[in-house]
């Protein structure tokens, strides 16, 4: 590890969402209390007065007995510093130049215990926070004994790896760490030569990461010291199973701290951590699967399906100059919307699975820099990206499932900043909308929107209709001569795993 050499960090601003003055959760959507796990043996307000004979289960700890809590607790920071939890000085600086003041529940929890050596489960929603809280310890450990390949964080996601570095290489700027980021469709080569350079932490999706084992002469992970399984959930909904299990296998047992994040505790994820984990401590900050921030703003527009690109532009106008995130089901309509918005004179880019990896790196960091304010997307934006300053999420096309609602969501409204969220409900959605709506526990509002208002637009979005459905031909015309349809064939191999399909 060379000398400590300090420099100053590119902070993010932190300042808040447009939606700051509207973002009161309404008495229709309040959510119930829930309870918040506190750490064992650990001083905190309000003990809880005895403790259960369910917090040892199948060799996992529970943190401890959990007290009642409000959903604003689980977005709020608390009043204590890095410093306070046993963090050290150098790291507390980085956190300090990245506008980290006050850890977040999740890592007040987890922080304490991962630098006393236990292995931990992190549950916590998404925009938590949980990236600081396994890397900052990783980080300290690797101060006190420097070592190349010391730590391994799995993602499900190139995007969501490529994020995670990004956090490793700021917070570990000080003390100059060295990370290397190992995902499909980029160039094996140029990957195992930064791998032959010996970096210290190495951020992969699974089958890229096994590839490189198995094809990369001289990396090894043999003196592994720090395993992160990062949305361990989406690892498995992915089928990463059997690739997870051929890592686990060449990985050392002995001396290995391992970590495991997750939004939610699954039966597949409980199998995982009684494979990986040694006694490990279970910290969550929320008893619910499908919690949303407090200080999002959630509503709905029902309306008629053929109405929809209207109400859309309707509501863009309103929103002009606020980054906004628009989720589709499907790739096709993922590039008709983007075709049409950008015909109407709106800075809007698509991201979806069946771009190139350099194209979908390239729409993320357009939005992120603000050169375009809207992004497009499937579902593969949902989960993971932390992308500063979203200020409205459009469900254009309802999710499936309440679950990635959840997540769809969370791209909004991220460490205590206000968001706001509006889907679109159809007359073919209403089931999956009351759904939605159990899972939530909660009566979301309408959005009030007068269709005369939207009408007004037919004429012009009718012609940027035609445009895109033009467009949208060319574009199936030249795949067809190329002899595919730019998507996958068949089974999908380990290259095309990590890239979720729209």
């Amino acid at each position: 590890m060379p000398a400590i050499k300090r420099r100053k960090l590119d902070a993010p601003t932190n300042a808040a969402g447009p939606y700051a003055q509207k973002s009161k959760v309404s008495k229709h959507s309040e959510r119930p209390s829930k309870t918040t796990p506190k750490p064992a043996e650990r001083k905190v307000p309000e003990p809880a007065p005895e403790s259960s004979e369910d917090d040892v289960v199948d060799g996992e700890e529970e943190v401890d007995e959990e007290e009642e809590s409000t959903p604003a607790d689980v977005g709020e920071t608390s009043k204590k510093t890095f410093a306070d939890l046993g963090v050290r000085e150098e790291l507390c600086e980085a956190c300090a130049n990245l506008k980290f003041t006050h850890p977040t529940p999740i890592q007040e929890q987890s922080i304490p215990l991962a630098l006393e050596g236990r292995d931990v489960i992190g549950l916590a929603e998404t925009g938590s926070g949980k990236t600081a809280a396994f890397v900052l310890p990783i980080l300290q450990s690797l101060m006190e004994k420097p070592q190349a390949l010391f730590g391994l964080v799995l993602a499900p996601t190139r995007e969501l790896a490529y994020q995670i570095s990004q956090q490793v290489e700021a917070l570990g700027s000080i003390i100059n760490v060295k990370c290397a980021t190992l995902v499909g469709g980029m160039d094996m080569v140029a990957q195992a030569i930064a791998l032959s350079k010996r970096p210290h932490i190495v951020v992969a999706t699974p089958g890229r990461l096994l590839d490189h084992l198995e094809n990369t002469k001289g990396f090894s992970l043999k003196h592994l010291k720090y395993l992160v399984m990062d949305e361990a959930d989406r690892l498995l909904d992915l089928d990463f199973g059997p690739i997870l299990d051929k890592i686990l296998k060449v990985l050392p047992r002995e001396g290995r701290h391992t970590y495991l994040f997750s939004a939610t505790m699954s039966t597949k994820v409980e199998n995982l951590q009684r494979a990986a984990l040694h006694n490990p401590v279970r910290v969550s900050i929320s008893s619910s699967s499908h919690q949303v921030v407090s200080t999002l703003m959630q509503r709905y527009i029902f309306l008629p399906h053929k109405h929809k690109d209207l109400y859309l532009i309707h509501i863009l106008n309103d929103a002009i100059g606020h980054p906004t995130i628009i989720f589709t089901r499907t790739v096709n309509e993922t590039q008709r919307i983007a075709i049409l918005l950008r015909t109407l004179g709106f800075g809007a880019i698509p991201l979806h699975g069946q771009l190139s990896q350099s194209s979908r790196l390239g729409a993320l960091q357009k939005f992120k820099s603000r050169s375009r304010d809207i992004l497009v997307a499937t579902d593969v934006a949902a989960r993971g990206l932390d992308i500063p300053s979203v200020d409205l999420v459009i469900n254009l096309d309802l999710p499936p499932d309440s679950k990635t609602y959840v997540h769809r969501v969370g791209r909004t409204a991220r460490a205590g900043k206000s968001g706001k969220a509006i889907s679109f409900v159809t007359q073919y959605d209403v089931e999956i909308w009351l759904r939605t709506e159990t899972a939530l526990g909660t009566k979301i509002e309408e959005e009030v929107v007068h269709k005369d208002e939207a009408m007004v637009l037919a004429e012009r979005v009718g012609e940027a209709q035609r445009v895109a459905v033009k467009e949208m031909k060319e574009i199936h015309d030249k795949r067809g001569r190329r002899g595919g349809a730019g998507g996958f064939k068949g089974k999908r191999g380990r290259d095309g795993m990590d890239q979720e399909e729209g």
